[in-house]
């Protein structure tokens, strides 16, 4: 099977100053993501894989380009799709497209990974990949389990006050349907259905579950400091995220 990862990365940001290429934790934001590819292929890897960056960042080219973990083509961002009111599965597309007719070859699978997700590991990308392949759903997402459910005790908004999001006589969560968090890290598409424009949730969905880490979007810089604490923690108590710091440090310079 061929498979295509992507990661893509706008210059600029409303929220952040410049995140996608931010430090964190003393070393570059993209080096995370790179890194779990990097050890995902040493440890798990069956297939063949390439990997493209797609951006309009000199700055995240630079990166790329000399990240000591895997080796990348950069695709260079088109001026319509850098708007940051372009949806994201289309900026998929086109890298899509123009990987297939830079390598030759047919995609079955588009695995893109999200530059401002840090706290992911290589067995997270495995459980996907093997998900998606199991299932062939149009798309295969990670998610963590909610801490709150629309069902039981969450509110919204109405004329008078608020009322629960979705009605029902559930007087315990544990009764209320699962319910999970996007966590915007890991999504897995059927080439097929990349090509219609339709959104993630348009289609056939499946998911993979990934540990809570704390639904952080980074949005404000506040939030990417209290990702780093958290980043900090789970690096140093947690097997799996250490096993991860550990390799992505020890192979910085390897290239």
């Amino acid at each position: 099977m061929n498979i295509l990862f992507t990661v893509c990365g706008r210059a600029g940001s409303k929220g952040i100053k410049n995140k996608n290429i931010r430090e964190f934790l003393g070393y570059p934001l993209p080096y995370y993501t790179f890194a779990s590819i990097g050890q995902y292929l040493k440890d798990f890897a069956s297939d063949q894989i390439d990997v493209a960056v797609n951006t309009d960042s000199p700055e995240l080219v630079e990166i790329a380009e000399k990240n000591p973990y895997v080796s990348v083509t950069v695709i260079d961002r088109k001026p319509e799709l850098g708007g940051d009111r372009v949806p994201k599965p289309a900026v998929i597309l086109d890298t899509y497209s123009q990987m297939q007719d830079k390598m030759g070859k047919t995609y079955d699978m588009v695995v893109d990974l999200d530059l401002t997700s840090p706290l992911r590991t290589a067995k997270d990308i495995d459980n996907l990949i093997n998900k998606q392949k199991k299932v062939c759903a149009d798309v295969t997402f990670s998610v963590t389990e909610s801490r709150r459910n629309p069902y039981f005790n969450m509110v919204m908004d109405c004329e008078k006050g608020v009322r629960k999001v979705l009605q029902s006589d559930f007087v315990a969560r544990q009764q209320a349907p699962t319910v999970y968090d996007m966590n915007a890290s890991l999504y897995a598409y059927k080439p097929e259905f990349l090509q219609t424009g339709k959104g993630v949730l348009d289609g056939y969905c499946e998911i993979t579950t990934m540990m809570d880490t704390g639904i952080l979007d980074l949005d404000h810089v506040n939030d990417f400091e209290l990702m780093q604490v958290i980043a900090k923690y789970l690096f140093e108590n947690k097997e799996e995220f250490k096993d991860a710091y550990e390799y992505m440090k020890g192979n910085s310079h390897a290239m």
